[in-house]
Order: structure tokens, then sequence, then C-alpha cells
């Protein structure tokens, strides 16, 4: 099942892919989710990012470059977008780059869940962008201000229940250009062990995001550029680079 969330006649739905189209559906993905009878063909709809958490957790780093325990940071809800939306250069930073991510969602309240058992709290998984102003990180001393820019969590543009994360490779694409690509079972942990690492340290809502990155290979971004985060299994997520003057309003 490929969950979308979408505006269509003036309002937000959720719905799932079949084909060329999304049927709807009535209630959410964290419950009462019922199929319903009305269809829309893609071009019909305007794809919005699948959840809107209150928190995405990211984890940093690759498997080579681990440390005894995960290093984790938050990315605010002002930061997300969605599918299509534009990602604003700030004014701030000089090197703003790429970083392709597999957004693990949450199913339902998950606190101090053992891996064992973590599945049975995620919902599915998502393409996400983990935009970062790179040279603020080392001006900073640390990500806060780096990850938290308005429009820097693209997310999208569905979330897949069905798939095997240690089966995916996340990609990063510039302009068509391969920049990254990085197989998931090479990540800092299984998905299993890091949700239930950062479920030891804050609840998990239904709806939150914990966002494994591919380090190995970010780089830079410039305005004017079409950057798309692709998985295999999940779809292509695909943003515009815009300088923060031309920035319009983003659609959560």
């Amino acid at each position: 099942m490929h969950i979308m969330r979408f505006r269509a006649a003036g309002s937000t739905r959720w719905g799932v892919l079949e084909g060329p189209s999304v049927v709807e559906y009535t209630g959410t993905p964290w419950s009462h989710f019922r199929r319903a009878r009305r269809k829309y063909l893609l071009r019909q709809v305007v794809p919005l990012a699948p959840v809107v958490p209150s928190k995405v957790v990211g984890v940093a780093g690759d498997a080579r470059r681990a440390a005894a325990e995960p290093a984790l940071y938050l990315k605010p809800p002002s930061a997300l977008v969605g599918p299509d939306d534009p990602i604003v250069y700030p004014a701030q930073s000089r090197r703003v780059e790429h970083e392709a991510a597999l957004a693990v969602v949450i199913r339902r309240p998950c606190r101090q869940v053992p891996a064992a058992r973590a599945r049975e709290y995620v919902l599915g998984f998502a393409c996400l962008n983990d935009v970062t102003a790179r040279d603020l990180v080392e001006r900073d001393g640390d990500w806060t201000r780096a990850k938290a820019f308005d429009t820097f969590c693209p997310l999208g543009p569905c979330i897949a229940t069905d798939v095997d994360p240690a089966s995916l490779t996340l990609e990063a694409w510039v302009n068509g250009e391969r920049r990254q690509a990085s197989p998931a079972k090479e990540l800092v942990r299984p998905v299993e062990e890091l949700v239930a690492r950062v479920s030891e340290v804050m609840t998990l809502l239904p709806g939150d995001v914990v966002a494994v990155g591919a380090w190995r290979g970010a780089g830079p971004l410039e305005p004017g550029d079409r950057v798309e985060i692709r998985i295999e299994g999940i779809g292509s997520l695909r943003n515009t680079v815009v300088r923060a003057a031309a920035a319009g309003e983003a659609s959560l």
C-alpha cells in the first residue's frame, strides 16, 4: 500500500495509489482508515507531505562513522515541505547540501520499545531530503540551525507500507545527475534498532518521522537546481532550489 496525502476540490484528503490514480480513503492511517468510492487521476490532485509530524528525529552518520550511541538531531515541523515545493536557499548560508534519507513513519505511540518489537510501531517508509547548511554546522559547532530552516525537510511522495527497508537503495539526483546511491543496509543501524534507541529518549507519536540519512555523497545545491530523492519501491521526491526572495508559500 502506498498512502498519499493530497489536496483536491479545495480540501486535504487521504488516499492510496492505484496505478495512475489515487483512491480516496476516509479516516486516517492511524485510525479507521477505510476505502471510499471517489478516485482521482494523479494530474487532478496536488500531492502533499504524507504526514505532518510533531517532530522529525534525524540520525547522523553512516556505518563507518557510527559511534557507540547514534547521534540524534531534530528538524522542526516548520521545516517540512512536500513534493514540488521549493527548497529556499537561506541568505545566512553559503553551502546548502542535499542528503538522501529514508523516512521511517511511526504508526502508534512508541516509548521504551525493544528493537525486537519496533516494526510493530512503524507504519511505513517515505523519501526525505535532509537539507543541511553545511557551513553553519562548522560555524555553530552543532546541527540545530543548519538543519532547521524552513523548507529544509522535503518529504514524500507517499508512505510505502510493504517494503523491506534493508533492501532499499537511497539515491539523490541533481539536474539529472546521480549524486548519491547508498544501500540502506550500509546505514547507521537497522531501522528497528534506531526506532528503539530513539524511543529510549523521547516518545514517538503517530506520524512522527525518524530520518536515516545517507551522509556519504551529500553535496552542494544552488538556486535553480532540481533535486530528486529516489527510493525504488517508494517513489521519487522532487523539489527545486530557489533564492529566498523568490520563494513562495510552501504547502503542508
